[in-house]
């Protein structure tokens, strides 16, 4: 996910919080392989993870959401589906 992505999700304007974005970004990737075990290699070809990144920024962004356990209930039904898909896809040999 870009920058410009990431801004448009959470509907930010302003230029002064990219590094903030930019952290949360960079952090989603492991944070899904640890909570799904799909490595950082495969999650491009998976497209829900692109949607579970977009409701987990927005978490994370803003932590005082109202609906934070509307939220969270999704982005877990959604870290399940992955995780499933993870199970069944072949990982690339790591280390060898």
């Amino acid at each position: 996910m870009t920058l410009q992505e990431a801004k448009d999700i959470l509907r930010v304007d302003v230029d002064y919080n990219d590094d903030i974005i930019n952290s949360l970004l960079a952090a989603l990737p492991g944070y899904i392989e640890l909570t799904t075990g799909l490595t950082e290699a495969n999650q491009a070809a998976e497209p829900l993870v692109k949607t579970v990144s977009g409701f987990i920024l927005m978490l994370w962004y803003y932590s005082d959401h109202a609906d934070d356990e509307k939220l969270n209930r999704t982005i877990d039904s959604l870290l399940k589906a992955i995780t499933l898909k993870a199970r069944t896809q072949p990982q690339p040999n790591q280390g060898a």
